[in-house]
């Protein structure tokens, strides 16, 4: 019997970017190459020289054939944070989201690289330092199971229950009964509760890709050479997820101290937005100050002054319910249980427009997926921020 891929029996996709990868480590010469317009976010063409002109010439090419990713924002899928960031995700911006451990910032972070795959012409490459690629899969299907911004609870799966569903089944496969299944696909597929799930998943199966990236292997220089093959391979078309930051691998450099090390390893994303042509979202943690604080701010993440200076947008993410202003006159201890289920997202750094906008969305932690519908937050926050004029 032959053994398949886990994506045999999904829907037909566009042809995986992996596959032909062309090799960085022993890229041929010019002489070798068919002769064809370097495609967008080569390694190639980073950081040379160009005048105005041939700036010019490049950008009114690109808008004949049709390509404007350029003024073509890549929404997230929440809202309103889009709209509160010019319409989402650019090509060479770095985006940061920072919070507390446990505040959902990995759930937020693969929802929107799933919400980006979706699409048909664009793809999401996410790197996890913490999870496996099967733990994310498994993350994903019961995200799927309650399909936002659908979020039909009533079809909802939990991590224990995909679990005891493919253990049961693969008991049943060992004991010989009839109508079992043994293959995870096929477990999937067959049941009732995650027919649909892995159904909705086989819509971006193969255009997320992911990593679980080793804290000591997995360095800068590792991370830019993968995006520049990913970036060759579908014409720049590609969004860089790294879960976090902190836990990237820095080597041969020798950093001084954490800050040090933090503000080598943001300004190499920021070079790899940059020279390749990608938006890179990164998580960030914070620091043993911002984990005391009753309202993490971006100063409180680790490295702060580097972090605040190289990324275009900060995002940083407190439980509704601890930052409520407790001495507020509308403030109600028994109706204000109800937002422990809801995570306050603020916009702490905005170049492309206004910063300090603070907005609030529902988190159903136990299928690993936020409702992104959201909405300006309404009730006082504490440590409110002084607008500058």
């Amino acid at each position: 019997m032959t053994t398949r891929r886990f994506t045999d029996d999904l829907s037909p996709e566009p042809e995986n970017p992996l596959d032909n990868m062309p090799s960085v480590a022993a890229s041929p010469g010019p002489q070798s190459q068919p002769a064809r317009r370097t495609p967008r976010g080569s390694a190639r063409s980073a950081h040379m020289p160009r005048t105005l002109a041939q700036v010019i010439s490049e950008a009114d090419e690109r808008v004949v054939q049709g390509d404007l990713v350029d003024y073509v924002p890549l929404p997230t899928g929440f809202d309103p944070l889009d709209g509160f960031i010019g319409g989402g995700l650019r090509k060479t911006e770095l985006v940061l989201l920072g919070g507390a451990q446990g505040i959902g910032k990995t759930i937020a972070t693969l929802q929107i690289a799933r919400n980006i795959a979706m699409r048909p012409d664009q793809y999401a490459f996410y790197l996890s330092y913490e999870h496996t690629e099967t733990h994310l899969m498994h993350r994903l299907l019961c995200l799927e199971s309650i399909n936002p911004p659908s979020v039909d609870l009533s079809q909802g799966i939990k991590l224990r229950d995909l679990y005891q569903i493919i253990v049961a089944q693969r008991a049943k496969k060992f004991m010989g009964r009839d109508g079992a299944t043994g293959s995870l696909q096929a477990i999937l597929r067959d049941h009732p509760r995650t027919e649909a799930a892995l159904a909705r998943m086989s819509r971006y199966a193969d255009r997320l890709i992911l990593l679980k990236a080793s804290p000591a292997v997995t360095n800068l220089r590792a991370i830019k050479e993968m995006v520049a093959r990913l970036a060759q391979a579908t014409n720049g078309n590609v969004t860089v997820f790294v879960d976090y930051l902190q836990k990237i691998a820095v080597h041969p450099e020798r950093p001084r101290d954490e800050n040090d090390k933090v503000t080598i390893i943001v300004e190499g994303l920021k070079d790899i937005a940059l020279s390749l042509d990608v938006p890179v979202f990164s998580i960030v943690a914070a620091d043993r100050e911002g984990l005391r604080a009753k309202r993490i701010h971006l100063f409180h993440l680790r490295g702060s002054s580097a972090l605040d200076y190289e990324a275009d947008i900060a995002i940083i993410m407190n439980n509704k319910y601890q930052i409520l202003a407790k001495d507020h006159v509308a403030f109600n201890p028994y109706t204000a249980k109800q937002y422990r289920n809801w995570v306050v997202f603020t916009i702490e750094k905005n170049r492309a427009g206004r910063a300090f906008q603070d907005m609030e969305f529902q988190i159903y932690g136990q299928h690993f997926a936020f409702d992104p519908r959201g909405q300006k937050v309404q009730q006082q926050l504490i440590d409110d921020k002084v607008l500058e004029s």
